[in-house]
């Protein structure tokens, strides 16, 4: 069937205000919920495990569930909330971002509570509505040139996370599960079981993509996972434990964690909400580039980013850490050109539903991390060619090629460099003779600038283009 066919068969699916049926919708809905699901719920662990860790008493389970509601209740105001201003209108999903993970846990190991995390979310949720405010002038330096070089930097960031999962997380969270298994061989890091795993799923899913029909095709990811649980179980590597200990109904409450604002937290964290507030707009342009073939309007990221900072602000209150758009259902909407807004509305119920049901989030976490990691690989590889694509729009000149080039090479150069910012922070912290200590610093400058090449990237992609004197008409590629 050609690609024509199918999308007749299937038109509804691939118009915004389309009217798909149920059996259309569920798996391509499921099929969002499983790639953003991890994204949810790992975060969460991870910044419980610091805080306790460090002598802290954080509820895991709590802020697990906190994560999923508002992961929901913030996709569905993107959804439906273009009307007055506070969603983007445009077919994505949100959910806790990792982006915010390294200083959340740095953060958090240094408090031993998550309570200052909070309080500074709701300084950088109206950093973001500021953003918001005024994207229509801070647009004019994000032309197609900057917002492709920061979508290749989010697709490459997210390379080393997918290799990460196929193998099997090397986590401390995934660590703990494997001395409870009794050093199960199937569960230890890289073990040939995990990759086994790992490839059959991919291989379903790149299978799916280049030679299946109709929803075959659209459900590719989900049909990977699943027949790569499938493969998974028979080697015993579902632990079903987090099963028995999870209760069936739990409603968030206000404030259950508390707020404490801390400037050592609040500036990391602003910073990061101004930087995803622009990657935010990456975001959407890849969502409307892959999926609509255009650029999102003023209107849509004015609501889209508002919405991020309102929805923020909100959910600090009720303990949920920071979210954002998803790249990896981003990188689904370009692969799929699945658009119909019914389908992430469905998405956004199942994971609402998983959020008041622990029983139910408690079964989606099962689902081992190198299956995981086999079916968003894909994903990721879209997500970075996105970005390509989008730079190609424009003209390779010497110019725009060195943005783009430099802008990446910086960020990921310091990104895959531990150490590389430590003596120039020493000096500063010298320099200024500040009251913090110079291991929390460090670890600030580090978590906000070094631990992923996006921030950087942008950063010098928006300077780049800037300083550096425009091509002339004819400029030669």
């Amino acid at each position: 069937m050609s690609d024509t066919k199918l999308k007749r068969d299937n038109s509804q699916l691939f118009k915004w205000d389309g009217k798909p049926s149920m059996g259309q919708v569920l798996p391509l809905a499921a099929q969002h919920v499983l790639a953003a699901v991890v994204g949810c719920v790992t975060p969460a662990i991870l910044v419980a495990n610091a805080a306790n860790n460090a002598g802290g008493n954080v509820d895991m389970g709590l802020l697990i569930q906190v994560s999923l509601v508002f992961a929901a209740l913030s996709t569905l105001l993107q959804l439906y909330a273009q009307k007055i201003k506070l969603g983007s209108g445009l077919p994505v999903i949100i959910g806790v971002s990792f982006a915010y993970v390294p200083t959340m846990t740095a953060i958090a190991a240094q408090a031993k509570d998550v309570n200052t995390i909070f309080g500074a979310m709701i300084i950088g949720g109206v950093v973001a509505i500021l953003v918001g405010l005024f994207i229509r002038q801070i647009r004019k330096v994000f032309p197609p040139l900057v917002i492709g070089t920061v979508i290749l930097a989010i697709g490459l960031s997210l390379y080393s996370t997918a290799v990460n999962y196929m193998a099997g997380n090397s986590s401390n969270t995934y660590e703990l599960i494997v001395e409870q298994q009794g050093k199960t061989a199937a569960l230890v890091y890289g073990s040939w079981q995990n990759w086994l795993v790992a490839f059959i799923t991919l291989g379903i899913v790149v299978l799916l993509n280049h030679y299946g029909k109709g929803l075959f095709k659209l459900a590719s990811i989900l049909i990977g996972l699943l027949c790569g649980y499938v493969v998974a179980l028979c080697f015993g590597m579902v632990d079903f434990s987090a099963l028995s200990s999870a209760g069936w109904f739990q409603v968030p409450m206000p404030l259950a964690f508390g707020l404490k604002f801390d400037i050592s937290a609040i500036l990391p964290l602003a910073i990061l909400f101004l930087v995803n507030s622009i990657q935010a707009m990456g975001d959407f342009s890849a969502t409307t580039t892959g999926g609509m073939d255009r650029l999102p309007t003023d209107d849509e990221l004015n609501g889209g980013i508002i919405g991020y900072g309102i929805s923020n602000i909100v959910g600090a209150l009720f303990g949920c850490p920071p979210t954002a758009t998803y790249s990896q259902n981003v990188g689904i909407v370009g692969s799929t050109r699945v658009v119909a807004r019914k389908v992430f509305s469905v998405a956004a119920v199942i994971l609402l539903v998983a959020g008041l049901i622990p029983k139910f989030s408690a079964l989606l976490r099962t689902i081992p991390q190198c299956v995981l990691g086999g079916a968003v690989a894909s994903v990721f590889a879209s997500i970075a060619m996105t970005g390509i694509k989008l730079l190609v729009t424009e003209k390779l000149t010497y110019r725009n090629t060195t943005v783009a080039g430099l802008s990446i090479a910086i960020g990921m150069g310091v990104s895959l460099s531990d150490g590389c910012l430590d003596q120039m922070t020493q000096s500063i912290h010298s320099a200024l003779n500040m009251s913090m200590s110079l291991e929390s610093f460090q670890s600030i400058i580090n978590n906000t600038f070094a631990s992923s090449p996006v921030v950087l990237a942008t950063i010098f992609a928006v300077i780049l283009n800037l300083i550096l004197p425009k091509d002339k008409p004819d400029a030669a590629a």
